[in-house]
């Protein structure tokens, strides 16, 4: 059994309160991991051009307010 497997295991047996902070830790987690990848990628320059781009749709009028 790997990992994985493992894991959904002992989740599966988690009582209703062990669930719901595991899901708050999880939640937390995978955003922690998220911001450092998108800090990573824009230190890299990897959204560099997706940046300009809607920039310059902006300056043509091209873009609309959120």
């Amino acid at each position: 059994m790997g990992k994985i497997e493992t894991v959904e295991r002992e989740i599966e047996r988690f009582s209703a309160e062990e669930l719901a902070s595991f899901r708050s830790w999880f939640a937390e987690f995978d955003a922690s991991q998220w911001d450092h990848r998108i800090e990573r990628d824009v230190a890299a320059g990897r959204l560099d051009q997706l940046a300009n781009e809607a920039l310059s749709d902006l300056r043509t009028g091209n873009g609309r307010d959120l």
